[in-house]
Formats: structure tokens, sequence, C-alpha cells
């Protein structure tokens, strides 16, 4: 968390005040020691657009460098027209965007964030780390169907948080799709059945569209877009967080723990 539908709206709103030039660029000493993995060389160029894969931004600047920001837990970039003053501002970009005078900040409270200033050859090998995004045009049936099979002894919660495979997944992403899909969460991949492979690759389109059109998903103390506003997402969700599912209507939830994550399931709707 944030996961794809939050990251998505964060680029979103980012894209709105771009092509962005940076004046100073002032960091903390917490994001060059928990957060940041390169040098940074920002002041003086310009943020030309933001683009995304999975859960990891990627701004693309003039001289074809790119700033690749991926949120950890509680990451967010917020964007002000004064100078922030919130806690845990580890990054604020003061600069000139086509609305005027701005302030662009990364602000990440528990420091689980990773930043990267990179050339383009490098920022591509990074990138090329994560499967096909799961709301990109590369992310196809076929693909979806080869990649169950290639990790045939995974449960398909597991295998569906796997950024190698499925980028932009999380764990409460992957806990609605099971659901969606009416198979449970423990399941094998080598148990999917021939008929219930449309219903997962639906179930997929399905999250990730509901999760972005509402905002993203906050959570209790979690997720802010670049406003500081919180995702409406919580009322589409069908099992994650839930006492009863909400597809039946009737059936408490069941809570288990799947590969040390909190996994959610249905008993009467999911087999």
């Amino acid at each position: 968390m944030p996961e794809l539908p939050e990251v998505e709206t964060i680029r979103t709103q980012l894209s709105t005040i771009l092509p962005f030039e940076v004046h100073t660029a002032t960091t903390t000493k917490e994001l060059k020691k928990d957060v940041l993995h390169t040098d940074l060389a920002l002041e003086g160029r310009t943020l030309t657009r933001a683009s995304r894969k999975g859960k990891m931004l990627d701004f693309i600047l003039d001289d074809m460098s790119h700033l690749l920001s991926h949120l950890g837990m509680t990451g967010t970039w917020l964007i002000t027209k004064e100078r922030p003053t919130q806690k845990h501002s580890h990054l604020i970009l003061e600069g000139q965007s086509p609305a005027g005078p701005m302030f662009l900040t990364f602000n990440d409270p528990r420091r689980f964030g990773h930043m990267y200033h990179l050339n383009q050859a490098d920022a591509q090998t990074k990138l090329d780390e994560l499967g096909p995004d799961l709301a990109s045009p590369e992310f196809t049936y076929d693909y979806m169907v080869e990649a169950f099979k290639r990790i045939p002894g995974r449960a398909i919660k597991v295998a569906l948080l796997d950024q190698k495979y499925f980028a932009g997944s999380g764990n409460y992403i992957a806990n609605e799709i099971c659901a969606h899909a009416g198979i449970r969460p423990t399941r094998l991949c080598a148990k999917i059945k021939k008929d219930e492979y449309p219903k997962l690759y639906h179930a997929i389109q399905q999250v990730i569209g509901g999760a972005i059109a509402s905002g993203g998903t906050t959570f209790q103390g979690g997720y802010r877009d670049t406003t500081g506003e919180r995702g409406e997402g919580l009322s589409n969700l069908v099992v994650f967080w839930q006492k009863v599912c909400k597809l039946c209507g009737v059936t408490p939830v069941k809570k288990t723990v799947l590969a040390q994550r909190g996994t959610y399931h249905c008993p009467k709707c999911q087999k």
C-alpha cells in the first residue's frame, strides 16, 4: 500500500502540473539514509511527464534521465502552492508549473519508499524487473494464463502478489480479485480450472478499474493523494476488511494468514 490504483491516482494528479521546472530541491538526512539509493541532481532540470509501471512512479526529465519513486507503505507526493510544513516531508521541490509557482513534495512517514535518479538505460533495467502492469495493454488474457501456469505450486493469492508477473497488485487487490472470481485464495495455481481463467481476468479488470475510479483506497491512517484527500475505494470492497461478504450478503468473511499477509475470503462464494 499504496498499490496500482493509488499510484495511478497520484500520477494522474501530478500530470496536471507538468512540465515542472525545479528551482530548488531540499532533502532530509532520512531521505538519503532510508529512501534514496542514488545521487540526486534535480535543480535546474524539468520534470516533463509522469509515467507509471506497477507501483513505481516514473518522472521523465528534460535530459532523459528518470526519477523513479516507489511509495512503499506510507509514501505520497503532495502538490501545494505554499512550502509544506507537514512532518516527514523528505524531498521538497520548489519550482514553476504551467499553473504558476508550486511545491512538489515527497512525504513518507515510515520511510519504506524507494527513490532512484537514473539515466535512461538504467531506469529501463529497473523497470524491466517488473512484469506487465495490470492496467496496461501488455497484460493480456493469454499472458495471465501463462503466468499462472509458470508457478503451479503457489497459492493463487500469493501468485497475484508477485510483481514479476502481476505488477501493481497488492494485498487488498489480490484478496478482492479472488473474491470476484469466486476462487479461494489458498487454491494452488495448478488447480485453476479452464473455465475459471476468464473469471480471474475479468476480476482483475473489475477490481483495478473500480479502485482507480474511486481515487484509490484508504485504510486507517493510510494513503492520501496529492491534495491530502483519502481514496473512496473502501465502498468497493467485498471481502477485504469486511465482516460479512458483500457478494452474498449473509456469510461471515473468514480471515486467515497466507504468506504472512492477512487473507480474507467468503466460504460460500469462493471454492
